[in-house]
């Protein structure tokens, strides 16, 4: 983070109140039905859609869904407006789904991380936005007098800048009424980075690990409950000293991408390791976008829920049911089951995919494909 950022961190912490203590358990065990939710990226829609779909709400979006387990994978932020929307509903349903014997667990991203930081990169303006009030001209107002301040008492190496009116129009282009009070909500010890430094990034539930990005080798040894602290306590700013940089190590939890993006031949060894530390027999995962469907890896060893979506296709919501045994799709509202044991069987997955969607769709073009994408499934990305 550059000195500006540190100032802007140390500044909305005086803002906001010190976050709750995490919550600690990891692992869950007899759970019949499993709803896992991949990158939402604020998109707000889709997911109460999701969620309507797994009948997992009522009409007015309250936890119907009793002992079932709702997984959010991560990257609720970033991309789109709307993540201020979910994360709210999230809030809402985490006390419901708790009193009605479920859970709802939503899961560290990197992008998560990256708003905690102050890495701004991806945030839609539609974020900012949905922070304002009637008040925000004047906070807006006092931040730049702050800022003001800041600059003549730290110099940076090309000098102070003169504050005339071009510097303010500029200035307020780049912060956007809501910037203020996003970054007070957004910091470690606000309502919503507090929330985030208080989740998981790794947890198990029966035989299946879910994890944002994946777990690289640097990790693969590594506690559960262990890197979950790792990533709570560098997102309080407060490094764990044998994990100092989980939150953007590409090896990490957030941001590991050998599961989706490897060679099967290359990667299988690590799989293994992995499966067995953790005792699982599966890894679900989002982060990485490879097709837009949920794709099996490794004969369905490794799920990929991020889903693609090519520009000029409609998204087709889809996401994950683990149900006992058995893994399914939920594609465009429609179930279909996941069996990838065979390259037959991947194939006939896709073709039940293709068959819910427009015939040019990309889900198409991949079942019409099916032996080279099922090579490619099994080897390096596209």
């Amino acid at each position: 983070m550059n000195r500006f950022l540190r100032f802007l961190a140390a500044l909305v912490v005086a803002f906001a109140c010190f976050a709750a203590p995490a919550f600690a358990r990891s692992e869950w065990d007899g759970v019949e039905r499993i709803v896992v939710i991949g990158d939402l990226e604020g998109d707000y829609e889709k997911f109460s859609d999701m969620l309507r779909t797994a009948a997992l709400i009522d009409p007015a979006g309250d936890w119907i869904g009793g002992e079932a387990h709702l997984v959010q994978l991560g990257d609720i932020p970033d991309r789109g407006p709307n993540s201020r929307a979910i994360i709210d509903h999230l809030m809402r349903l985490q006390p419901q789904a708790r009193r009605a014997g479920g859970f709802v667990h939503a899961l560290i991203g990197n992008h998560e991380a990256m708003n905690v930081e102050g890495d701004l990169r991806y945030v839609h303006p539609g974020e900012y936005a949905a922070f304002a009030d009637r008040r925000s001209q004047r906070r807006r107002s006092s931040y730049f007098r702050a800022v003001q301040r800041h600059l003549r008492q730290n110099p940076p190496p090309e000098g102070v800048p003169v504050f005339d009116e071009a510097f303010r129009v500029q200035w307020e282009a780049e912060h956007p009424l809501g910037f203020v009070e996003h970054r007070i909500g957004w910091a470690a010890s606000g309502a919503y980075g507090g929330w985030v430094a208080r989740n998981n990034a790794v947890i198990r539930i029966n035989d299946t690990l879910f994890v944002h990005g994946g777990i690289g080798p640097a990790y693969v040894a590594v506690d559960r409950d262990d890197m979950n602290e790792a990533v709570r306590a560098a997102l309080r700013g407060a490094p764990h000293p044998r994990y100092p940089l989980i939150l953007t190590d590409e090896d990490g939890p957030l941001w590991y991408r050998g599961l989706s993006m490897n060679a099967e031949d290359a990667e299988r060894t690590h799989l293994e390791t992995l499966l067995s530390a953790h005792g699982v027999r599966r890894v679900v995962v989002g982060h990485t976008k490879r097709a837009p469907l949920v794709l099996p890896r490794f004969g369905g060893r490794v799920l990929i829920t991020d889903i693609a979506t090519p520009a000029g296709h409609t998204d087709p919501h889809a996401f994950l049911l683990i149900e006992g045994e058995a893994t399914i799709a939920v594609h465009r509202g429609q179930r279909v089951p996941i069996l990838a044991s065979t390259p037959e069987q991947v194939c006939a997955y896709l073709a039940q995919i293709a068959a819910l969607d427009p015939a040019e769709s990309p889900a198409a073009r991949l079942a019409r494909n099916c032996a080279s994408v099922s090579a490619a499934v099994a080897a390096s990305a596209p």
